[in-house]
């Protein structure tokens, strides 16, 4: 079958022509026969790619397209959305690895056969690793038959999305005899049934099919001509069976629970892959070359790449250091999974579990996929709201892992008033962070540990000082870590990690550990200096669960008394409570600091320019005749681009406050289909916005990197421009007033406008090497402002914490 239902944006056809976007534009105007749109809009227009590649291999202006970009560009252009597609690719590729027989097999001849032949397959490798919809036929896939459509999937749109922002909840299909979707975000305690009887008081919504519901049942029931026992404190999804809560699930070990929803990978059926063979072809191809795990990974994180405002990711360094924190373990769980780096980051081991859930079906798929294909350990992976819905209540995992939404306000308070998971009390409507908390704690073995990334202010609003002294009474929460600004998304404020313990069967440790990283923050936004983060938590927290104890370390961590933060605040924020550096390390500190200081101002000595000497100097000034950055680019003399695209690679990104500061490119851009602007040596690059007069001339430092948005690149041709004279005269005050435009709140630089004078080569490189100096005179300066700024700082912390004397 021909890829007719992929479509290729223009973009996208000049990658596969290696041609600029106008190219593309020129032949649609000037060919007749170029390929109709298929899709999109009039200023965005899609093309079936299949079309679009017979034209060019006619027109002989196809070029060696790069497999990988390829496979990329059927993904993007699946006519179901790329999130689909990456879950067929997924499904495919575990076969792959699983049982590459079987998909030489289904693979060897035409797509139509190979439709037919995959489900049965595919079905072979998904159930036995994630489960399936119970009463399902073989190969019916994501359609589910009227014995499983009769009991609809629960619809709770709100928390649960764990580090995803995206809409929640899975949509359900009526079945034929009458069972319907509840929604538990639109009504509390709502039952809805078919031939069911309802029992009174029950709590939570209950969506039964000729079942007959429990009295008191605290959580929902999804069952099918099921009877589900009385007092039962977990959701069952069960078939012609009487659950009990340790064998409700027939794919699940024993003493493990059962998914109370859809499994998170169902079997996609044969009209669903047929439109999809070309690209599991391709997908097969590149895993051959790649191998499975490394080609899923690739178009993952491509897809995220080029999403980013669509979800909040676990920094790899940060889940690494997470999963080390909570130690070896054979279950595990992620309650709020996203894209699954937290469970991924975890240590493989023999008969290990991993579960997962997450409010997004998409997300909960890939997550399984990917955990499926990083390690052969049992996955089971459920779509559906957490905190409303909790696919494993009877779940005592040993570790839990979590980076839950922060600030959620439609986390379930109002439905979830009298759930038996809030120990330590019940959170208020703004302390969602602190019912995750407790979730994770109720999902614990005994000697169990949990780890979840927490905003700052859940260790101290005032709302939520009874449960954190609870948590402290009770001997449950352990450590709290304060992480370096930078570490996770949102980057500007320092998050938290809280280490827990169920504390039934440990003896309460007197004192809690308290770490404070901040120190190893870094400029930019590179993020911190994780090895060091990582050495100085593990080393404290180690230290820690071993004695029960901690000597101090000033200024890093420190082991307090539960009494001593059993106030009217109950604060846990690190910095308040850890004592400052000692003496010693802040007095020999400062001496580094000031020796560095001294050498730097020599240097600036050094550097400084020579004064003018007006004996030989003009007594005027000089005029030349001017030529404008406009007339230089119409010329040939130097060629003009504009940044702002983040392209397919992930390369550093120079932003306009990089060219600024004089710093490292520290700028982050979406992928786009925009080709991006890579900075090359000599160049010189102008901010756009701001008023300032600024260019850089690119260095070993910042060659190869992205344009960033709002700065203009300008490469002049070496043998008509020195870049040295061009950037130095752009920065003359007058000549950037002269080509500014003011709006009613920013200042903009019309480059073309800019001006320098016409002179030859040999003079324009006296002048450059005049402005050459001056730039290294700039940046020592800056170098010397920075440890003055450093040096005074300490010198301030240093008297008040009695760590210098004034004399």
């Amino acid at each position: 079958m021909q890829d007719n239902a992929t479509e290729v944006t223009a973009a996208g056809i000049a990658r596969l022509a290696g041609v600029g976007r106008a190219a593309v534009s020129n032949w649609r105007r000037r060919h007749a026969d170029f390929p109709k749109p298929v899709g999109g809009t009039e200023t965005s227009p899609a093309f079936a790619l299949a079309d679009v590649e017979s034209w060019l291999r006619e027109q002989g202006k196809l070029a060696e397209v790069p497999l990988h970009e390829r496979v990329w560009q059927q993904l993007v252009g699946h006519p179901e959305g790329p999130v689909t597609a990456l879950v067929y690719a997924g499904c495919a590729l575990l076969l792959i690895q699983e049982r590459p027989t079987d998909w030489a097999d289904a693979s060897a001849g035409s797509d139509e056969r190979m439709a037919a032949m995959l489900p049965g397959a595919l079905e072979a490798v998904i159930v036995p690793r994630f489960g399936a919809a119970r009463g399902r036929g073989r190969g019916r896939g994501v359609h589910r038959g009227p014995e499983v459509d009769a009991a609809a999937a629960v619809n709770s749109p709100g928390s649960g999305s764990g580090s995803v922002n995206t809409p929640a909840g899975e949509s359900a299909t009526a079945s034929a005899s009458g069972a319907s979707a509840v929604n538990s975000a639109s009504a509390v305690n709502a039952v809805n049934t078919a031939n069911a009887k309802a029992a009174p008081n029950a709590p939570a919504a209950v969506n039964t099919a000729n079942a007959k519901a429990a009295p008191n049942a605290p959580a929902a029931v999804n069952s099918v001509n099921a009877q589900t026992a009385p007092n039962t404190p977990a959701a069952v999804n069960n078939a012609n069976a009487q659950a009990t809560p340790s064998t409700a699930n027939t794919h699940t070990a024993p003493n493990t629970p059962a998914a109370n929803n859809t499994p998170a990978v169902p079997t996609p059926t044969g009209p669903q892959l047929l439109p999809t063979a070309p690209l599991l072809r391709g997908v097969a191809d590149l895993a051959a070359e790649l191998g499975t795990r490394e080609t899923f990974e690739f178009l993952l994180g491509r897809h995220l790449d080029a999403n980013p405002r669509q979800y909040t990711l676990t920094p790899p360094e940060l889940a690494r250091l997470m999963a080390e924190l909570a130690g070896p373990a054979g279950t595990v769980l992620d309650p709020a999974c996203g894209t699954g780096t937290l469970l991924g980051a975890v240590t493989p081991r023999p008969g290990q579990q991993l579960y997962a859930q997450d409010n997004a079906p998409d997300l909960a798929a890939l997550t399984a996929l990917r955990l499926a294909l990083h390690a052969q350990v049992n996955v089971r992976g459920t779509a559906g709201d957490t905190l409303r819905a909790d696919a494993y209540p009877e779940l005592r995992a040993d570790v839990v892992l979590c980076h839950p939404p922060f600030n959620e306000r439609n986390w379930g308070h109002d439905e979830l008033a009298y759930d038996p998971r809030w120990e330590y009390g019940f959170p208020a409507r703004n302390e969602s962070e602190l019912a995750w908390v407790q979730h994770a704690l109720a999902r614990l073995a005994d000697d169990g540990t949990a780890v979840l990334l927490m905003p700052p202010a859940a260790a101290s609003r005032r709302s939520g000082r009874r449960i954190r002294a609870d948590l402290l009474r009770r001997g449950a929460l352990k450590a709290v870590v304060a992480l370096p600004i930078g570490a996770a998304p949102p980057y500007n404020i320092p998050l938290h990690l809280w280490v827990l313990r169920r504390p039934e069967r440990v003896v309460g440790q007197p004192e809690v550990l308290l770490v404070d990283t901040g120190r190893f923050a870094t400029e930019g936004r590179g993020g911190p200096d994780w090895q060091a983060v990582r050495g100085a938590v593990l080393d404290a927290w180690r230290a820690f669960d071993r004695a029960g104890r901690l000597d101090d370390e000033p200024g890093l961590a420190r082991s307090v008394p539960v009494i001593e933060l059993l106030d009217d605040d109950v604060d846990l924020a690190p910095a308040r409570h850890l004592p400052p550096a000692t003496a010693a390390d802040g007095a020999d500190e400062l001496t580094a600091v000031r020796e560095r200081l001294g050498e730097t101002l020599r240097l600036t000595a050094d550097l400084t320019p020579q004064p003018v000497d007006h004996a030989t100097g003009p007594d005027r000034p000089t005029r030349w005749p001017l030529t404008t950055v406009g007339e230089l680019a119409r010329g040939g003399a130097l060629v003009m681009r504009t940044g702002g695209n983040g392209g397919h690679a992930r390369v550093p990104v120079l932003t306009d406050h990089d060219v600024l500061a004089g710093t490292a490119p520290s700028g982050l851009l979406p992928e786009s289909d925009e080709e991006a602007v890579l900075t090359e040596p000599g160049d010189v690059v102008v901010p756009v916005l701001g008023g300032g007069s600024m260019a850089r001339v690119i260095d070993d430092t910042t060659v190869g990197v992205v344009l960033g948005r709002s700065l203009v690149l300008l490469r002049p041709d070496p043998a008509a421009l020195d870049p040295w004279f061009l950037a130095g005269f752009l920065r003359g005050t007058a000549n950037n007033r002269q080509a500014s435009s003011y709006a009613s709140t920013a200042t903009r630089l019309d480059v073309r406008r800019l001006q320098l004078p016409r002179l030859p080569l040999d003079e324009q490189r006296r002048y450059g090497a005049r402005f050459r100096a001056l730039e290294d005179f700039e940046r020592a300066l800056r170098q010397a402002g920075r440890l003055g700024e450093q040096l005074v700082r300490g010198m301030y912390d240093g008297l008040t914490d009695g760590t210098v004397m004034p004399e």
